[in-house]
């Protein structure tokens, strides 16, 4: 198609990306808890061994709600891109069965991996194709009719359309990534799997996409992603799991995970350094610097007002006065690297 004719038919004001419209009428109704909606993901039982005798998941037994963005965080080798390469109909599974909107994946290929975007780690596109081209092929791979218009706005919506004409050889590696989230919502999936989607991708160009995601979410799309920047499933995600080793260990609203397994910290920085702690502060979960100038109180997140009550009354009555204090509280990194050691 030439870019005059391109140019033609996209020459009117660009909508809103659009989800599917079964997506849209699957939407959460916003009166109502996601969770008390069917899964849009069901997986019972998943294992996969691979012919060297390498096991890389062990029963995982998974639901992801409609609409959510679930993280899926582990190190490098638990399972993660094994698990979303089965669920997209790419791996085959040992044992176990995964359903897509209620489809099995084998017994429906066809119409789950309809269902299904997927940005995969690797930069794979091809090289001597434009953004335009590339997108569009990758639509009419799912049987769909030309839509000038969705391409337009997908992307626009991801920062593309001024390179549109431009061949994904001459792209930066952030923008090739970006041509591959286009080529996943080029079919307008209920699902999205984003599989490290902002891999070397600039804090500028990361912002963007981490807005798409919401914008999808807001629109019905349900999100997967795995990330090594576990800062970005903090502000993101809506429930978390952690895989380890194959095996689901935990699955979590991100809320109470940071509410039952967070830790907050209180530094109090002594006027004057002390050679040892006192034996009437040693009800208290007390450390103290090497140098005897600071203490350090841990507490859970669910608060001990009381006990930073009873500590300050304590340090007055054992006559230490403090030049000023500090407050920490976890992070979702911390809670999973106390999560991986734990089960390690």
């Amino acid at each position: 198609m030439s870019k005059e004719r391109v140019r033609e038919r996209t020459d009117r004001p660009a909508r809103p990306f659009r989800a599917h419209r079964d997506v849209l009428d699957a939407a959460p109704d916003p009166l109502s808890p996601v969770g008390a909606m069917p899964p849009i993901i069901s997986i019972t039982g998943l294992s996969k061994v691979y012919a060297s005798g390498f096991q890389a998941l062990r029963s995982v037994n998974l639901e992801i709600r409609r609409g959510e963005i679930f993280a899926l965080l582990g190190p490098n080798g638990a399972g993660k891109t094994t698990l979303i390469g089965i669920v997209c109909g790419i791996v085959s599974p040992t044992e176990g069965r995964v359903t897509v909107d209620g489809h099995d994946i084998r017994a429906a290929y066809r119409k789950t991996r309809r269902l299904i975007g997927l940005v995969p780690q690797e930069l794979t596109t091809d090289a001597f194709e434009t953004v335009w081209a590339t997108v569009s092929f990758s639509r009419g791979l799912f049987g769909l009719k030309p839509d000038p218009g969705h391409v337009e706005r997908v992307l626009k919506d991801l920062s593309l359309w001024e390179k549109r004409d431009s061949r994904i050889m001459t792209l930066s590696g952030g923008m090739k990534r970006r041509v591959l989230i286009a080529k996943a919502l080029s079919h307008e999936p209920q699902v999205l799997f984003l599989d490290e989607p902002t891999a070397g991708v600039d804090v500028e160009l990361r912002q963007d996409m981490w807005r798409l995601v919401r914008r999808l979410r807001d629109q019905g799309v349900t999100v997967i992603l795995t990330t090594h920047y576990i800062e970005e499933a903090e502000e993101m995600a809506d429930r978390v799991g952690v895989i380890r080793r194959g095996e689901i260990i935990l699955v979590e609203e991100k809320a109470e995970l940071m509410r039952k397994l967070g830790r907050k910290q209180l530094t109090l920085q002594l006027q004057s350094p002390l050679d040892a702690l006192p034996p009437a502060l040693a009800v208290h979960r007390l450390d103290l610097s090497a140098d005897g100038s600071e203490l350090t109180y841990t507490y859970d997140s669910q608060g001990e007002r009381t006990g930073i009550t009873a500590l300050l009354t304590d340090l007055r009555a054992a006559g230490l006065r403090f030049r000023d204090l500090q407050t920490r509280q976890s992070s979702l990194e911390d809670i999973f690297v106390d999560l991986v050691k734990e089960r390690a």
